[in-house]
């Protein structure tokens, strides 16, 4: 238990020294949540998105699963995107994967791994569709041209669902960008926003 007594004190002296840099910060915070963003990212814990894009909690909205997948039967993910989109407005939708994604390197394999393969059977499909580009890529490169393309495939998924659709239908403020990061260097790359 010390390790959770660890977090709590670790709350603790986080809020002190927020309150002490800015004593209208949690009264602010607790008023509103208008971000203009919506982040869609990986579960992995070295992927914090408020702070790899340098802002504040409330400035950004964010849903996390496994390789960042935006699948069309996954009601929690397309419940955030409805909120995102037609309550909060925001105005832009990121899908932001990364390199070295242990769901993308897991479903590359022929290992199973339990009730996760059920999830990780929409990346193995992504691979099938561009098995023999990514064969063809020195192997050190493979993985990192998978992650890339699980990106551009869930940010296409994004742009086929009703939510989108509708929103851009009512002429909705709406921009939605494929970016995948480097644990290694801690930098975004930009592949490109979606049409």
């Amino acid at each position: 238990m010390d390790d959770i007594k660890k977090l709590l004190d670790n709350n603790a002296h986080w809020a002190a020294r927020t309150y002490k840099a800015d004593p209208t910060f949690f009264d602010t915070l607790s008023k509103q949540q208008t971000p203009d963003y919506l982040w869609i990212g990986c579960s992995d814990s070295r992927v914090p998105a408020n702070q790899i894009v340098d802002l504040l909690p409330g400035d950004i909205f964010v849903h996390r699963n496994v390789a960042n997948m935006v699948i069309h039967t996954d009601f929690n993910c397309l419940s955030v995107l409805q909120y995102a989109v037609d309550v909060l407005k925001v105005k832009h939708i990121i899908v932001c994967g990364h390199y070295g994604c242990g769901g993308v390197e897991a479903a590359m394999s022929e290992q199973q791994f339990g009730l996760i393969d059920n999830w990780l059977g929409h990346i193995k499909d992504i691979y099938q569709q561009h098995y023999n580009d990514v064969q063809a890529l020195p192997e050190n490169q493979r993985s990192a041209r998978l992650c890339e393309l699980n990106v551009l495939a869930q940010t296409d998924n994004v742009k086929r669902t009703t939510i989108v659709k509708d929103a851009l239908a009512r002429k909705q403020a709406l921009t939605i960008h494929s970016w995948i990061y480097s644990l290694n260097n801690g930098r975004i790359t930009d592949l490109g926003a979606a049409d």
